[in-house]
């Protein structure tokens, strides 16, 4: 038997995001965006603190309390440990899904006229 274990299933559905937040450490306030988020957890790009410290994401005018479970130089992972429920991260998490639904396609034949051609010729 090796050590190689497969990874477990996560138990949310991940979403792009672009959410500009503000992150509190034990003696500092760092700047991030959010990148990936989910009801479990988030990635933050532009910001980073030692693996299992916890720390506060600030956004909307509310914090969201998380632990870190991995960092690298200039991005982290962390995971909420109350998911995510209400608030203002939920709601933007509810509005990335929302738009990914959307079809690309949808999006253009919505806005081009009916018309024939580049110019509009009939």
């Amino acid at each position: 038997m090796d050590n190689f274990r497969t990874p477990a299933a996560r138990g949310h559905k991940r979403a792009a995001v672009a959410i500009d937040v503000t992150v509190n450490g034990v003696l500092n306030f760092v700047d991030g965006r959010i990148t990936d988020l989910s009801e479990g957890g988030a990635r933050i790009d532009g910001a980073s603190m030692p693996a299992r410290s916890r720390c506060e994401i600030h956004y909307g005018g509310e914090v969201t309390y998380a632990v870190v479970m991995w960092s690298e130089f200039d991005r982290m992972g962390v995971r909420f440990p109350y998911e995510l429920t209400h608030g203002a991260l939920y709601k933007a998490l509810k509005r990335a899904r929302t738009a990914s639904m959307v079809q690309p396609a949808q999006i253009f034949m919505s806005n081009r006229p009916s018309a024939f051609g580049r110019r509009g010729l009939s």
